[in-house]
């Protein structure tokens, strides 16, 4: 999660994304130059999807030049630290440390929640140090870098906290704490091996799980609820992209292949292609790019008309149940929505067509009614979780299964995460969420080539704490790198005996 203070009106714009089914990502509380895809920023701390051409640094996890002025830090009268520091220091925030164009967009009591949410998270502040392109704070459980923008007058402009990650926290402990949060989690770290022959020295710090993949074999990290279906908002989209992979090399498209935006495929946010007039062209690869890095709702709904949406759930043949659903087996997922048809059925004016499609055995036969039916308000998520019954509804092991058929697109690289792309040799990311939802889904390869799948969901009708999930979520991403570590140390310690 990154948390970005600054340019935009973060009032505006919660009004804006706060119904948004997705995490693009922007990773956390950002009021950066934005247009109109943010959720509320201190009772639901995420920004869902930047424009990519405005946010082009933050979106590739190369935050630090678009925040970082040196040369202004450098001629600054107090020393950037002690001017980070004294935000958790100091009894009160002072008007006099920022801007006046900062303190336009957000208050001093919304900075005071920030500021106290972090503390929630990782603990009492205990230090901060200067490194490079940026600084990094360590609290009593815990590190958060963070980048700072100054004017002449030495006043912050622009402030960025990345995601908290926990030090000292085994992946039993981790696991532990996903499992006490409210509601219903399931939490999947798995390490993908493709040759069989590897097998052998590979339980030695995991379990063969067996397979997960026709490419992949799986040895469980960490497993909470692993086999669970739960909501997982925007991640859905893995699958559209896998279905249109699949068409494609079946020869049915091509990735240049040229497509017109339709007026009857348009969503809402997240995306901005709902503002494209009708007609506008763009290629299957500009739509999957814009359905994954950004989670255009648009780009999204048009790629699922264009695969159909048999050829999707012809991608789920499973008959696990779904939690608190009297709909289980395979059918948890049939018909595969549209983001338009959940937005429709979300949609409080339109509760009698919700009733009807909860007891329908039909459901099919809705879809045509949905249609009709116009785009609710954008306001209809600010007052929490709305129907989240209606969803898209995968395990962990779906989830990772789904990544890693298409996680080697470089399209799944142009928005890293939660993660500093620079930490592996290639980072997949999908995510999301809505009031009530979140999810994070992440393929990562390190430097020695092997592959790793770390997913987790949350879904609660309470709503989501997504501090304190983006927290434990990169920690253990963290701690998949430890059990890298510890499994390589193992490895030499085996050959010398």
């Amino acid at each position: 999660m990154r948390i970005m203070m600054g340019l935009c009106a973060s009032r505006i714009l919660s009004r804006v994304l706060s119904l948004c089914l997705s995490l693009g990502l922007c990773f956390g509380i950002c009021f950066g130059i934005c247009f109109g895809n943010v959720r509320p920023a201190i009772a639901a701390p995420w920004i869902e999807n930047l424009p990519h051409l405005i946010t082009s640094q933050l979106v590739t996890g190369q935050a630090a030049p678009s925040i970082h002025t040196p040369v202004l830090l450098a001629q600054a009268t107090v020393p950037p630290t002690e001017i980070l520091s004294r935000l958790f220091t100091e009894d009160e925030l002072q008007k006099s440390w920022f801007a006046d164009s900062f303190l336009a967009q957000i208050s001093l009591a919304e900075i005071s929640q920030i500021i106290q949410g972090i503390e929630g998270s990782v603990g009492a502040y205990q230090s901060i140090e200067d490194v490079d392109n940026g600084f990094v704070f360590t609290f009593e459980r815990g590190r958060v870098p963070a980048h700072l923008a100054l004017n002449g007058q030495g006043q912050i402009t622009g402030l960025l906290f990345e995601t908290p990650q926990l030090t000292a926290v085994s992946i039993d402990d981790l696991v532990g704490e996903f499992e006490a949060l409210p509601g219903s989690v399931h939490v999947l770290a798995v390490e993908l091996v493709g040759e069989t022959d590897q097998l052998e020295t590979k339980q030695l710090t995991g379990q063969l799980t067996g397979q997960l993949t026709d490419q992949s074999k799986a040895i469980d990290i960490a497993s909470l609820n692993a086999d669970k279906p739960l909501a997982v908002g925007s991640t859905f989209k893995l699958l559209i992209l896998q279905a249109l992979r699949e068409q494609i090399a079946a020869g049915e498209h091509q990735w240049d292949e040229v497509v017109p935006l339709q007026e009857a495929w348009k969503s809402l946010p997240s995306g901005f292609l709902q503002t494209w007039p009708e007609g506008s062209q763009l290629t299957l690869e500009s739509l999957a790019t814009l359905m994954i890095s950004q989670s255009d709702n648009t780009a999204t709904d048009h790629l699922l008309n264009i695969v159909g949406r048999q050829a999707v759930e012809a991608l789920l043949e499973t008959d696990t149940p779904v939690e608190n659903s009297n709909r289980n087996d395979r059918n948890r997922n049939r018909p595969f929505l549209s983001t338009r048809e959940a937005f429709v059925l979300k949609d409080p004016a339109n509760v009698r067509v919700l009733r009807r499609w909860r007891r329908s055995d039909e459901r099919r036969s809705l879809l045509s009614a949905l249609a009709a039916l116009p785009l609710p308000d954008v306001n209809i998520f600010n007052d929490g979780p709305q129907a989240i019954d209606v969803e898209w509804f995968l395990s962990a092991r779906e989830l990772c299964s789904a990544m890693d058929e298409i996680a080697d697109l470089p399209l799944m690289s142009v928005n890293p995460g939660l993660v500093n792309p620079n930490d592996w040799e290639k980072v997949s990311f999908k995510g999301g969420s809505e009031p009530g939802v979140e999810n994070f889904t992440t393929a990562l390869v390190d430097a020695n080539g092997r592959n790793f799948c770390v997913t987790a969901t949350w879904n609660s009708e309470g709503g989501i704490d997504e501090l304190q999930f983006s927290t434990l979520y990169r920690s253990l991403i963290e701690s998949v790198k430890g059990y890298e570590d510890y499994h390589v140390t193992r490895q030499k310690n085996l050959k010398q005996q």
